[in-house]
């Protein structure tokens, strides 16, 4: 299902989808809200929930990076765009890069957030790294389906380790209330076989990488590895340890400034030689 918040467009954004969204709930949610309204602000922004996930069907064979970018395509064609700036966040910013590889005239831009090329279970070199894939799994199995919020309270604390009190009730809720058990586990599972080291090369658009320099649950090392595999991008580091920017944190206008100057210098042509890094 796919929604379009901004009544007066000047552009096209489009959202590569990602889990625990509901494009109903989100606009009431504090952990969605500021970013549907900062979004929209300047570009009409295009977004669908993820197969398996909110208003999406939930009873699917196939959940995977192929299917992910299939499910864009078909949005993208439906929608009858042509060209478009395309946001990637967490695992979608490995579906924002698979696409724009395979369709290199119809993104004109392409702008990542806490964005990984490789699945943590492909990362793990170490047995303990491996273990903790695997609780991460049994933590989903056991607890996702629960009353007791204390198992989700493992993710958000992981997510969003500095929001408030009344963001975590709110991020823990909506992990039920946008995802099954069952789905919980295959999502999980399949993020961790991520792999898009051997596509981010072939993006040819000009491309901005954004990622927190102290996240918890993607250590920044990780999107600086993803920026370097995408000739020409921009690296941005933000002052939060959340994986998903909060509305009252001093990353988040950061994070829109450096969306909004990157559409706008994409739009003029403008693109560095090489992998450029900075900090905010």
């Amino acid at each position: 299902m796919v929604d379009h918040p901004s009544p007066h467009p000047t552009s096209r954004t489009v959202k590569a989808a990602t889990w625990l969204t509901h494009l109903n709930e989100d606009w009431t949610s504090p952990v969605w809200r500021h970013w549907l309204v900062g979004l929209s602000t300047d570009h009409t922004l295009l977004r669908y929930d993820e197969r398996g996930c909110g208003l999406s069907e939930w009873e699917i064979d196939d959940i995977g990076l192929e299917a992910w970018v299939d499910d864009l395509a078909e949005v993208v064609d439906a929608e009858g765009l042509e060209t478009f700036p395309l946001l990637g966040i967490s695992q979608g910013a490995a579906v924002a890069i698979a696409y724009a590889a395979q369709h290199p005239d119809r993104v004109s831009a392409l702008i990542l957030y806490g964005g990984y090329a490789r699945g943590r279970e492909l990362r793990a070199s170490t047995a303990d790294e491996r273990r903790e894939a695997a609780l991460h799994l049994d933590l989903a199995r056991i607890g996702w389906g629960t009353d007791d919020p204390a198992f989700r309270q493992v993710f958000t604390s992981q997510i969003m380790p500095d929001a408030s009190r009344e963001i975590w009730e709110a991020f823990n809720t909506l992990q039920r209330r946008t995802c099954s058990p069952a789905n919980a586990v295959r999502f999980m599972e399949a993020f961790g076989r991520i792999d898009v080291t051997g596509t981010a090369p072939l993006v040819r658009c000009p491309t901005l990488v954004m990622h927190a320099r102290d996240e918890v649950r993607q250590p920044v090392q990780i999107g600086l590895e993803l920026a370097s595999l995408i000739p020409g991008a921009r690296f941005e580091v933000l002052p939060s340890r959340n994986h998903l920017l909060t509305a009252d944190e001093p990353a988040w206008p950061l994070f829109l400034e450096h969306v909004h100057d990157f559409l706008a210098a994409s739009d003029r042509g403008g693109r560095g030689p090489g992998l450029e890094v900075t900090s905010s």
